[in-house]
């Protein structure tokens, strides 16, 4: 699709979700979005955690569920909400980018779920999709909702317990994953129903730059999701509804495709820490997840801030 020189990784099932955690019953949220009455799961926000377990959000039935090393699911917390985008704060709480609720956070000891912020100027948000944090332990997060071409109405914000919250761009027809760079001088944001990957430059004193676009994607009946950063400036681009991943230099040259052969819900990438390259995928369609082999380490990465702060 993209032309010679464009490597072809091949991506392998690490993990399924096993029947017993499979809720295949009517949810709105796989309605209104998928057009189905009832669906399993629908798996999203992969996030490597420190002891080398994986969470992964069921936007579908609102739970947080974890994967061992050796491959075994269980459910950490259920909860009536829309959990998509995952984040660890610097100790250890979960930040959840929740559809329904907005802006949230998980203490992984206690279990208490607390709201972080549900709207912006007195307005409720349409429905948050991802979030990644900043060099300085800002949150960015995504505001997609059910934009589209027809009504771009998407929104990307920033979050810090200073200053609250900030919005950056508005008019997106459907932000989806969010990634900052390795330097902290760019933010990624796939912009899925117009199947391109904006570039969105962050300024030391808390402005932007012009947005522009980085990367145009192509097929698929979906577009970009979840980003992932490597730690030479490349980016992992989701391509929900092709089942696969572009792998991008940091020009935002295509050099790899990683496919997928358990189905075409790539929803979103996570690399693992202290790992040669070795790349996590969510397929949302198998409730599976994926391994492949890339040869990028992960970047780091950032901290957000402390619970309470």
């Amino acid at each position: 699709m993209f032309g010679a020189g464009v490597a072809e990784v091949q991506a392998s099932v690490l993990a399924s979700l096993p029947a017993e955690l499979n809720r295949v019953r009517a949810s709105a949220w796989s309605q209104e979005v998928l057009g189905t009455t009832s669906i399993g799961s629908f798996l999203e926000g992969p996030c490597p955690m420190p002891d080398g377990t994986l969470l992964v959000s069921d936007l579908a039935h609102g739970r947080i569920l974890r994967l061992s090393p050796s491959g075994v699911f269980d459910v950490v917390f259920e909860y009536h909400g829309e959990p998509n985008g995952l984040a660890l704060g610097a100790d250890g709480v979960l930040f959840i980018a929740d559809y329904r609720r907005g802006l949230l956070t998980l203490d992984l000891e206690s279990l208490e779920l607390r709201t972080v912020v549900d709207r912006y100027r007195l307005e409720p948000f349409r429905g948050l999709s991802d979030l990644a944090f900043g060099p300085d332990g800002s949150l960015y997060f995504s505001d997609q909702g059910q934009s589209d071409l027809r009504f771009p109405t998407g929104r990307l914000f920033r979050w810090d317990p200073a200053s609250g919250l900030s919005l950056l761009v508005d008019s997106i027809p459907s932000p989806n994953g969010v990634a900052v760079s390795p330097d902290g001088s760019l933010l990624y944001l796939a912009v899925t129903r117009a199947n391109c990957v904006y570039r969105v430059p962050l300024w030391d004193d808390g402005r932007i730059g012009k947005v522009g676009v980085h990367f145009h994607s192509a097929g698929g009946s979906g577009g970009p999701d979840g980003l992932a950063v490597g730690r030479d400036g490349s980016l992992v681009v989701a391509q929900y509804g092709a089942g696969r991943a572009w792998v991008l230099d940091a020009l935002g040259i295509v050099t790899a495709s990683v496919t997928s052969r358990a189905g075409l819900g790539i929803t979103n990438v996570a690399f693992l820490p202290d790992s040669a390259g070795r790349l996590l995928l969510t397929e949302a369609g198998s409730g599976s997840i994926l391994q492949a082999e890339l040869g990028i380490p992960g970047a780091p990465l950032f901290a957000g801030p402390r619970h309470g702060s």
